[in-house]
């Protein structure tokens, strides 16, 4: 890892210096993370030394709390950050429609599918973090699909992360309801049979793996990492597909520093980008790019189309029904 690491740094400042020619990129950068400190701190890191004239400072939180910071700063008349890195396309979509965000028309998306990037190109999923199903190593039936979790031998002993606390669970929600052939009757199947919806995607790890539950949603690289730790953990992904959220990075529309922000984009979506966040243990997003330890061949892994405003306009119903359905308050 750390020898790969090296090469692409490498590879980074070679392709900085021809950069830097064209454009001076320098000053000062603000980035608006939900990214865990490590993986923040090591993708500032790798930029700062392809651009060492510039600067990056950076807030971390929950998505959910760095937009309510966002929110407030804005509402307050102005805010410190340049550019979000946060965990759903949903609220970059929010964003867009109140043109908030700055769009990039000169990022290199050419090897990138349709879907993880908006076409007005304002912002650019970085990774693709699947949900699939868990299980414990202990369960009787091992799943091979999502109808696998309406059998009897999964009655009362799923878990899952909340839509209405959780913007990863929303979107899989979303995209199950829009795919499967189901719809909605899937999480009316699922409360039949006794799933527990709360929290969020660490929760429903916690309870797999301690065998609280034999059954999870959740998103992949949580149970790939511990059962590389021994953890009694399996995870699949099923046959009808997974749902992806993409981890997407924006500029927003009041930079103080465009040319910076810009810069700070086409190293995410670069080869050498990419490569970092698969040193990072994630799923790349682009496509010529290998996958980390534990995945899948990346042609086994089949996403879901998913389609990131029809899901915003969605949002609030698509709450009330699965609050509905599991008796719960939105």
């Amino acid at each position: 890892m750390h020898r790969l690491l090296s090469l692409s740094l490498g590879l980074m400042t070679s392709l900085a210096v021809v950069t830097t020619s064209a454009h001076a990129v320098d000053g000062t950068l603000t980035l608006y993370t939900s990214q865990p400190n490590t993986d923040a701190q090591q993708s500032i890191d790798a930029f700062m030394q392809a651009y060492p004239d510039v600067k990056v400072t950076f807030v971390r939180d929950g998505t959910t709390k760095i937009m309510a910071k966002l929110e407030a700063e804005l509402a307050a008349g102005s805010t410190p950050a340049d550019v979000l890195l946060i965990a759903d396309s949903v609220t970059m979509e929010g964003l867009k429609a109140r043109d908030l965000l700055m769009a990039h028309p000169d990022a290199d998306v050419s090897a990138y599918a349709d879907g993880t990037h908006d076409a007005g190109k304002t912002w650019f999923g970085t990774k693709l973090i699947t949900t699939g199903i868990m299980y414990n190593t202990a369960a009787a039936m091992k799943p091979a699909s999502w109808q696998d979790l309406l059998k009897d031998e999964a009655r009362g002993q799923i878990a899952m992360p909340s839509p209405l606390t959780s913007g990863a669970a929303l979107i899989h929600t979303a995209t199950l309801v829009d795919n499967l052939e189901n719809g909605w009757g899937y999480y009316e199947g699922l409360a039949a049979n006794g799933a527990q919806a709360s929290g969020g995607n660490g929760g429903v790890l916690k309870q797999v793996a301690g065998g609280e539950k034999l059954y999870g949603m959740v998103v992949d690289f949580l149970p790939i990492r511990e059962k590389a730790k021994g953890a009694p953990v399996e995870f699949v992904f099923p046959e009808e597909g997974v749902s992806a959220i993409s981890e997407p990075v924006a500029i927003l529309s009041s930079t103080r520093n465009p040319e910076a922000a810009k810069a700070f984009v086409d190293f995410l979506l670069s080869r050498e980008g990419q490569e970092l966040a698969l040193s990072q243990g994630y799923l790349p997003a682009h496509p010529d790019v290998a996958v980390p330890a534990g995945f899948p061949d990346r042609s086994t892994i089949k996403v879901m189309p998913f389609d990131a405003a029809k899901s915003l306009e969605d949002a609030e119903s698509n709450k009330a029904r699965f609050a509905d359905i599991f008796g719960q308050q939105g």
